[in-house]
């Protein structure tokens, strides 16, 4: 009996040796998250009140609508969100079945596009003049159009379209997406393996420069990236991690200014956002946010909330 107890540990320690390395790296990265998250806590305390007031500063921000049901929307896997200055209206990508959604500030559903040719669309942005980008996860594409006011249908054949690269990226690909005005660029988030932001030059409008090149994503503390939103007041980007539960906000030449947290009983909410696929933010600086499977969140900044 010995001897079968024997090499049956040392068939077996392989796998045992896996298990055990699995088990490290998922507390090294834990401890990297919170850590991080930490740092950012620490870091906020450097920036005078001047500062506070010249960055979106998110620890002031508290929900005023929480966990709102998108009509008829529960099966489609809402995944980011937009915000468009022209109309006062936002817009959203489903999943499952691929469409492109018009939503009130409320979170109404006013319109839905089917978007025909589509695959796994998981980004969307407004850009200039009336333009829209559209990331395809799976088939690895960026797409760029104009949408009447009335359609009912986009064509991905209709749309110019270019390729993201990175073509073992599978399910994890490019979800978030942004169009910064003043830099005159898109910013592209990339969800993991690895977590990463890159920028493409473009006058946002049907065309892109150059070629898609590497920020600097090391102080980012996420374990994946959800959706990108650049503020047009201040220019600085939201970031978000469904699985880091976590909003941060960079500034212009992306170095962390502050952020805030997604759990449940944290900055007046109620519940965990169960998954956070989206966000937005408008003129006014309110912020709206999507998460999985059809639930709309709408913040708004409380100068007198304790950021705690």
């Amino acid at each position: 009996m010995r001897t079968v107890r024997f090499f049956s540990l040392r068939r077996s320690w392989p796998w045992l040796a896996f298990a055990f390395v699995l088990v490290v790296a998922a507390v090294l990265t834990y401890t990297q998250q919170w850590l991080g998250q930490a740092k950012y806590w620490a870091d906020e305390d450097n920036f005078d009140q001047t500062e506070r007031d010249a960055s979106i500063w998110l620890p002031g921000y508290r929900p005023v609508i929480q966990a709102k049901p998108l009509k008829d929307l529960e099966d489609d896997e809402t995944s980011d969100l937009t915000y468009n200055p022209d109309t006062k209206t936002l817009f959203t990508v489903t999943g499952k079945e691929p469409l492109l959604v018009e939503l009130s500030l409320e979170g109404d559903v006013l319109r839905r596009i089917a978007l025909i040719g589509f695959s796994n669309p998981e980004g969307v942005a407004m850009l200039s003049n009336g333009n829209m980008a559209i990331t395809d996860e799976r088939r690895r594409t960026l797409s760029i159009f104009k949408l009447g006011p009335v359609a009912l249908e986009l064509r991905a054949i209709d749309t110019r379209e270019f390729d993201l690269g990175y073509a073992d990226s599978g399910n994890k690909g490019f979800e978030g997406i942004a169009w910064d005005p003043a830099q005159q660029r898109l910013l592209l988030g990339k969800e993991r393996a690895p977590t990463a932001m890159f920028s493409w030059s473009s006058d946002g409008t049907s065309g892109l420069e150059g070629k898609m090149e590497p920020l600097p994503s090391n102080e980012l503390y996420m374990r994946n990236i959800s959706a990108l939103s650049v503020d047009p007041r201040t220019g600085h980007s939201l970031v978000l991690s469904a699985q880091s539960k976590l909003l941060l906000e960079l500034d212009e030449h992306g170095q962390p200014v502050s952020f805030i947290s997604l759990w449940g009983g944290m900055n007046g909410l109620h519940d965990s956002i169960p998954r956070a696929e989206g966000v937005a933010i408008d003129e006014d600086g309110t912020i709206y946010m999507v998460s999985e499977p059809n639930l709309f969140y709408v913040f708004r900044k409380d100068k007198n909330a304790d950021p705690l």
